[in-house]
């Protein structure tokens, strides 16, 4: 088959593609023709060689796809030969065929196409356990998303909408910010023209975000602990700030506050298969309804992978940029 191989790593350039081993379905596992995959920031950190992949992993960068099931592995049920699925990986998705524990894969949700379905699994994935699953956000809760325009941002601010809490955006432009307006966020904030925590406890009556999902780590981590409410839950999932910063303790303890750190890729599979189970009872029927949409900004063929993550390390994305097999 043809995949995706990281040559030296560094810029896109160093996306190749290249005939490589088929893979195989091994037990409780499924063999998946790839139909799309979704471009995410881990990509280009292992593009760059940031990022290791895990021991027994494929190579090839790529959290998720879209795709059928061309095999069934040993002891797997409740699936079948030709179904279209979503399913989120550890690796190896730029490629024309994927295998992955079984758990790990859903039918696509009624209503969205094959292609637009590899834009959800890593980012739903994403939201849903950290917004709701380690922080248990609650219906009324104040929810502050950065980085309101990328495939976390936006399947963010239309999961909080939808579940009855208050999403509180940040961006950096105006047509980003109307982007948020349009998915049902309430607070719009730019951060180059305001200061976010002032806007913040504007917004809140002083009461504050009871919720943070972050992507920027250490440069936003004071700032964040500032923002939050009493009680609050900051949850960090990214680092594009850095990742070193010292944080007041006596501040987070006046507060009964969490600083929660998590990553989606390296978790085992028992636990990404009760995510996805949980994506599947919770995400998936409000998107078969309307009440969530994916954003695909822009789709490149494969063979374009470098091109691809050209356009997405220009930041110009809103929502996810696809590959198609």
């Amino acid at each position: 088959m043809k995949a995706i191989v990281i040559g030296t790593p560094g810029g896109p350039e160093a996306l190749e593609v290249q005939d490589v081993p088929a893979p195989e379905a091994g037990p409780g596992e499924v063999l998946i023709d790839v139909i799309a995959a979704g471009i995410n920031r881990a990509d280009v950190l292992q593009r760059q060689g940031h990022y290791p992949v895990p021991a027994g992993t494929s190579e090839y960068p790529g959290l998720e796809v879209s795709g059928r099931i061309a095999a069934l592995g040993e002891g797997v049920e409740g699936l079948a030969v030709g179904t279209e699925v979503a399913a989120l990986l550890t690796g190896g998705g730029y490629a024309e065929q994927v295998a992955v524990p079984a758990v790990q894969v859903l039918p696509l949700p009624d209503g969205i196409d094959a292609v637009t379905a590899a834009s959800l699994p890593e980012t739903a994935a994403t939201v849903f356990s950290n917004l709701f699953m380690a922080a248990a956000v609650q219906e009324g809760d104040y929810v502050l998303i950065h980085g309101a325009s990328g495939g976390i941002g936006t399947m963010a601010i239309q999961m909080v909408a939808a579940f009855g809490a208050v999403p509180i955006v940040t961006a950096g432009s105006a047509e980003k910010l109307e982007l948020a307006d349009s998915l049902g966020a309430k607070v719009l904030i730019n951060y180059k023209e305001q200061d976010f925590v002032e806007a913040v406890r504007e917004a809140t009556d002083g009461h504050g975000a009871d919720v943070i999902l972050d992507v920027v780590g250490a440069k936003y981590l004071q700032r964040n602990l500032d923002a939050l409410a009493v009680a609050g839950r900051l949850v960090i999932i990214g680092l594009q700030g850095g990742a070193k910063a010292e944080l007041n303790l006596n501040q987070l303890m006046a507060k009964r506050a969490a600083v929660i750190g998590t990553t989606l890729r390296g978790r085992p599979v028992e636990e990404k298969g009760a995510i996805m189970s949980a994506v599947g009872q919770y995400v998936w029927p409000l998107l078969a309804s309307g009440a969530i949409r994916p954003l695909v900004d822009r789709t490149f063929p494969l063979a374009e992978a470098a091109a691809a993550h050209e356009y997405f390390d220009s930041g110009q994305h809103t929502g996810k940029i696809l590959l198609t097999v």
